[in-house]
């Protein structure tokens, strides 16, 4: 068994370190929808929405998420969040983990 902690620190987001392994993907989460436009090249983001809703831009789609929904961003889509409740607060997951996967648009 391994228990990971929320080691928040005044930043809206996270990772959890203690998870890092090939066998498990990445997982993190936010407090906050985050407006930095990217793709990633190999991986896949998996968010879960827990609390609240957000608005997510994939390739030009405007998503609306609320809390229980799960979407998944393919490789290669670019996607940013551009509003979200008060309340919000996602789980987002890497699979696999890649690492310096990630693409900022303003840098393709």
């Amino acid at each position: 068994m391994i228990i990971a902690r929320s080691r928040q620190s005044g930043s809206c987001k996270g990772w959890y370190d203690e998870l890092a392994s090939q066998n498990l993907p990445a997982i993190g989460f936010a407090t906050t929808g985050i407006d930095e436009p990217h793709r990633h090249r190999e991986l896949h983001e998996v968010y879960l929405i827990a609390r609240g809703s957000s608005i997510l831009i994939v390739d030009d789609r405007r998503v609306t998420l609320n809390a229980g929904d799960v979407i998944v961003v393919e490789p290669g889509e670019g996607h940013t969040f551009v509003e979200s409740t008060p309340d919000y607060f996602h789980f987002v997951l890497h699979c696999p983990p890649v690492s310096g996967d990630k693409v900022l648009l303003s840098q393709a």
